[in-house]
């Protein structure tokens, strides 16, 4: 069952369609990012599908197993180094137009967590807007 949320103002509305079943907990925002991470002995460029505060997915047609805990970097526009971050894949999607895995962001402390939060923060609100994210993240800007 799929359930239609809709946010907006000012002639601008976003709909959200969210399943029940569905085990996200933090808005994500499509945005695309380079993602440069080993297996084995090959290095893999790929790039974002989405992102939150928690996590990603990555497109790829050679997904890492479901489990599978990796060192990956990331690139961000605006930032002259990629940030060097763990995480773990919680489900992978091998089949069908987007092949690929999602991926739950590890973090090694509070401050590197609180340092990429307030980066993809930002990448929200780039891509949607300050006033929407505001919105959606309940903070009053």
């Amino acid at each position: 069952m799929l359930q239609r949320k809709e946010w907006g103002g000012g002639g601008l509305h976003l709909a959200v369609e969210t399943s029940t079943s569905e085990k996200r907990t933090q808005l994500r925002a499509p945005i695309e990012l380079q993602v440069d991470y080993k297996r084995l002995n090959s290095f893999f460029a790929d790039y974002t599908k989405n992102i939150s505060k928690g996590g990603t997915f990555i497109g790829t047609a050679k997904p890492l197993p479901q489990g599978t805990t990796f060192h990956f970097k990331i690139s961000v526009p605006g930032v002259t180094e990629p940030f060097a971050l763990t995480g773990e894949v919680a489900w992978v999607r091998d089949a069908g137009d987007s092949p690929g895995m999602g991926i739950r962001f590890l973090y090694d402390s509070d401050a590197q967590r609180g340092g990429f939060e307030s980066v993809v923060e930002q990448l929200m609100e780039r891509s949607l807007g300050p006033m929407l994210v505001s919105k959606l993240l309940g903070k009053k800007k």
